[in-house]
């Protein structure tokens, strides 16, 4: 008996340990996948960037790279944080709820419509 168990868990083991290595290599080669894509991506949009001002005639053959300086760069990502996080209010964070007297109005009474009150006085 004890054998048999022995051997169901022998290949309960084997599974769990394929499925392991199986979704190891799945999740390994999608981060590889993405790796290569975001990698070669900026190189192709620059190829295609630069052939189209080729075309256009803007751009020399002599220049190798187009974009910006890092200076450029920073002013650029410091005036989109000061833009986000600019706070147009001073709030307090105190959120209250005041009761307040209702007019009345037959509008908003139930009984007049239950009852027929307005129409009964012409």
């Amino acid at each position: 008996m004890e054998h048999l168990n022995l051997i169901l868990l022998d290949s309960t083991m084997d599974f769990g340990i394929t499925v392991t290595l199986i979704g190891y290599l799945i999740v390994l080669s999608a981060l590889i996948f993405l790796f290569l894509v975001y990698l070669t991506l900026p190189k192709l949009l620059d190829m295609y960037t630069r052939s189209r001002m080729k075309k256009a005639g803007k751009v020399d053959a002599g220049e190798s790279t187009i974009g910006h300086s890092g200076e450029v760069n920073a002013a650029i990502s410091m005036a989109i944080f000061l833009c986000m996080n600019e706070k147009h209010d001073i709030e307090s964070g105190k959120i209250t709820a005041k009761k307040l007297s209702k007019r009345y109005s037959p509008w908003n009474s139930k009984i007049y419509t239950i009852q027929g009150g307005l129409n009964s006085r012409f």
